[in-house]
């Protein structure tokens, strides 16, 4: 263990020591996310290379949201024994390798390569960067972590379209698109090499989340045994299910809603992450101050859910409904930090990569099982069915969210009667 962390020292260098850990870790994690967008925005060039359909095009998303959630649950064992760090740099790896096959690809084969690679390196990304964070950051902060965590993922979804679409059309071929990626993996696992000091979960203190004195260490499997752990799995299905029919499909169903142009909606998705990141923000600022978290994930998501039961109904103007639908985005945005205090709050202390790795995988299931069902739905000419499946799957998940909050609640005074 650093002997620094494991003796008194000032404020300052404690904050340091915080920042430079949240500032790595996000930086990675919005790498992870850029690289779930490593093929949709992409997808028109692929239709017109190929001759793949929607239905086609779905099926790569769940090929990389199917083998991210089985590695997902697993690699939280894997970040629980060996550590995290070396689990990230694994993880870059295998996004520069789908990257270099994604720019290399002659067909439907060549891209499920890419999206499969892809896949394995997003795997371990929430068990390592929760475990990380909840060992190296304090207390005070971890609120804070959690928001910054989320607002990098957004970015990097925000960021990915205009930097491939920008590629693509700035060089008149949407393969060099993937050598800018894969220069992207490279990078940022420098970054990692360069800062792996502040990554290091070897180093650091779970004081913040000990066990009670005298309690009997349980099976490595015990967790399963939680409730609140399926029921924030559930939680994760249907809000990235909706996610999912936005990330993917949302510019088409602009286009044959309200007839605007594929390179208009095409930046709705960035808009609607860069509205999550601000709702982020503030989110991370009344996590610190709402006790019944699930209620701030309530209002925050049942008001993305009536935008976008907006934006399907078809009654606005072909701009504003843009503007409406993006928006959406700083709804799902405030609830982020919520939803991940809410999951440390149901963790058994020392099982956060097991815990965070099965509840995560929720999210790469609702990714896999919701893209080919919207793409479906748009195959079938129901455009509005897009967003207003979204909304229902946002109703869902604050269902699940508040029987999470429920089950916390009542956990005190079960024990206190006990």
């Amino acid at each position: 263990m650093d002997t620094a962390l494991a003796t008194p020292f000032d404020a300052g260098q404690q904050r340091r020591r915080d920042v430079t850990t949240i500032s790595t870790i996000g930086v990675a994690h919005g790498t992870s996310h850029f690289f779930h967008m490593l093929l949709p925005p992409l997808f028109p060039a692929f239709i017109q290379a190929f001759g793949l359909s929607y239905s086609e095009l779905g099926l790569l998303v769940t090929t990389f949201f199917v083998i991210s959630g089985a590695g997902q649950a697993l690699s939280g064992f894997i970040v629980d024994r060996i550590g995290a760090r070396p689990v990230l740099f694994a993880a870059m790896a295998s996004f520069f390798l789908a990257s270099v096959a994604a720019g290399l690809a002659q067909g439907f084969g060549g891209l499920m390569l890419a999206a499969a690679l892809a896949g394995v390196g997003n795997a371990p990304f929430h068990p390592a960067d929760f475990t990380i964070l909840n060992k190296r950051v304090s207390q005070p902060r971890l609120g804070h972590a959690f928001s910054v965590h989320g607002i990098s993922g957004n970015l990097g979804w925000a960021v990915a379209p205009v930097f491939s679409i920008g590629i693509a059309e700035a060089t008149g071929n949407w393969r060099f698109a993937y050598v800018g990626t894969a220069a992207v993996a490279l990078a940022v696992m420098a970054l990692l090499f360069w800062q792996r000091s502040a990554i290091d979960d070897r180093q650091g203190s779970w004081g913040h989340a000990k066990p009670a004195a005298g309690a009997k260490e349980e099976h490595p499997m015990a967790f399963l045994k939680l409730p609140s752990v399926w029921l924030c799995f559930s939680f994760f299905f249907w809000t990235t299910a909706a996610l999912s029919a936005i990330q993917s499909f949302a510019s088409p169903a602009l286009h044959q809603i309200y007839g605007l142009p594929l390179a208009l909606t095409a930046y709705v998705v960035t808009g609607y992450m860069l509205a999550g990141a601000a709702g982020m923000v503030c989110g991370g600022f009344l996590v610190a101050r709402a006790e019944r978290l699930e209620r701030t994930i309530a209002f925050a998501m049942a008001f993305a859910a009536a935008l976008l039961l907006l934006t399907a109904t078809g009654w606005l103007p072909g701009g504003l409904a843009a503007v409406v639908a993006a928006l959406a985005g700083f709804g799902t945005g405030l609830a982020g930090p919520s939803r991940d205090m809410l999951i440390k709050r149901a963790a058994p202390p020392g099982a956060t990569g097991r815990v965070y790795g099965t509840v995560y995988s929720g999210l790469d299931i609702g990714f896999a099982l919701a893209a080919p069902v919207f793409g479906a739905i748009l195959d079938h000419g129901m455009p509005r069915g897009v967003f207003a499946g979204s909304a229902a799957a946002l109703v869902m998940g604050i269902a699940s969210a508040g029987l999470v909050g429920l089950g916390l609640t009542r956990k005190p005074a079960v024990a206190a009667a006990a």
